[in-house]
């Protein structure tokens, strides 16, 4: 007789099979998602991207009401290439009690662990809906996440609580740093390196702001919440990369940083930004053009994900702690679409199927034992929705 269990294999192993890296579409898991789903009786709706390539999915179980639960994932991995996997990473590989395969904990176990469970979910929800929401492009920014909350909120739907299923080894997870990724562009003026100052070099203003960048650096360290309970408890600044140049003797007309801040608090965020607008305008831009004009600096804003803040009053926290017996919730140094879910109003934990130490690494895998405590935690809300 088939179980739950197996019938979640099945599905992981379908969805594994789509190879959606977040480079190419996914517009065939979701479709497949789409139609398991409204077999069951879900109320689906897709929404693409500007192009047409991807898209987001969201789902409903129960009554068209404000307030209901949401079960989160996002369909996007990441890249296999230069990893050395044991096996092929898009065909499901079952071995010693785990599950291997390219998004197996990150995070298609919990998507198929919650689809599969969508013919209960339907039997029991009444009065509460119950939302499925499946995301394109988490790896690369969570533009799916923020594009899906533009969607619900063009539509009136206004769900109460999100539950993002990453990798946490089931633990509840109530809060996590934000993640803001930016690349500054710098113009400058070529011209021979005999003659610096008829030049405007890139790669020098371009110092000056990574200066200023470990300068602000030191200055969060001081701007720490007294109550902070992340590690470190302050926001960070990384300068990833510099970019710039092209010969010792050649003025570098061109240069460009790579760098992040990871938020403990949104208002560091406006510190860094404000001030770094305000270093340019008064101190580099002025210097630059009054050589060149045209000299500029431009950020680029590769991404900005909000943190998922602990609150005093979190009913999806309080949800999961009834559901799995956990006394608390703890934070994790990685970031999330949970903050995206958090800031459109909904209370937000993230809990889900198999450990962050896999993710992203060949022979990536879950095991059958976390996929179990998965659908035992859903099996629960399931009761919960019925009561």
């Amino acid at each position: 007789m088939r179980t739950m269990l197996s019938d979640t294999v099945a599905l992981l192993r379908d969805l594994i099979a789509f190879p959606t890296v977040s480079e190419v579409s996914n517009l065939d898991m979701i479709a497949y998602l789409a139609h398991v789903l409204e077999s069951h009786g879900a109320r689906v709706d897709i929404f693409h991207d500007e192009i047409g390539h991807k898209a987001n999915l969201f789902a409903t179980i129960g009554p068209e009401v404000d307030g209901g639960i949401v079960l989160s994932g996002h369909s996007d991995v990441v890249p296999v290439a230069e990893q050395d996997w044991a096996s092929d990473p898009f065909e499901l590989i079952e071995h010693d009690g785990h599950l291997y395969g390219r998004g197996t904990c990150d995070m298609k176990g919990f998507i198929a662990a919650a689809t599969a469970m969508a013919p209960i979910f339907a039997e029991q929800v009444r009065d509460r809906p119950l939302h499925f929401a499946f995301t394109y492009d988490e790896e690369v920014g969570c533009f799916g996440a923020q594009a899906l909350v533009d969607s619900l909120k063009a539509k009136g739907i206004r769900p109460g609580v999100a539950i993002i299923g990453e990798p946490t080894s089931m633990r509840i997870i109530e809060g996590h740093k934000g993640c803001y990724e930016y690349t500054t562009h710098f113009s400058g003026l070529a011209g021979h390196g005999s003659a610096p100052d008829r030049g405007v070099n890139a790669v020098e203003y371009a110092a000056r702001y990574i200066n200023r960048l470990l300068a602000l650096k030191d200055a969060l360290r001081d701007r720490a919440p007294s109550d902070s309970r992340f590690d470190p408890p302050w926001t960070t600044i990384n300068t990833g990369s510099v970019k710039g140049g092209v010969a010792h003797n050649v003025i570098a007309s061109n240069a460009s940083i790579e760098w992040e801040m990871r938020p403990v608090q949104a208002s560091d965020a406006s510190f860094v930004k404000d001030d770094l607008r305000q270093y340019c305008r008064d101190v580099l831009l002025p210097a630059m053009q009054s050589i060149c004009p045209d000299a500029n600096i431009v950020t680029e804003v590769i991404g900005e994900v909000d943190g998922l803040e602990p609150a005093e009053m979190n009913e999806a926290k309080a949800i999961l702690m009834e559901l799995t017996g956990a006394n608390g919730a703890e934070l994790v140094p990685f970031g999330t679409e949970a903050g995206i879910f958090q800031q459109y109003g909904m209370s937000a934990v993230v809990c889900g199927p198999g450990s962050i130490d896999q993710a992203h690494k060949p022979d990536e895998y879950v095991s059958l034992d976390q996929l179990q405590q998965c659908l035992d935690m859903l099996g629960r809300l399931g009761s919960k929705l019925a009561a």
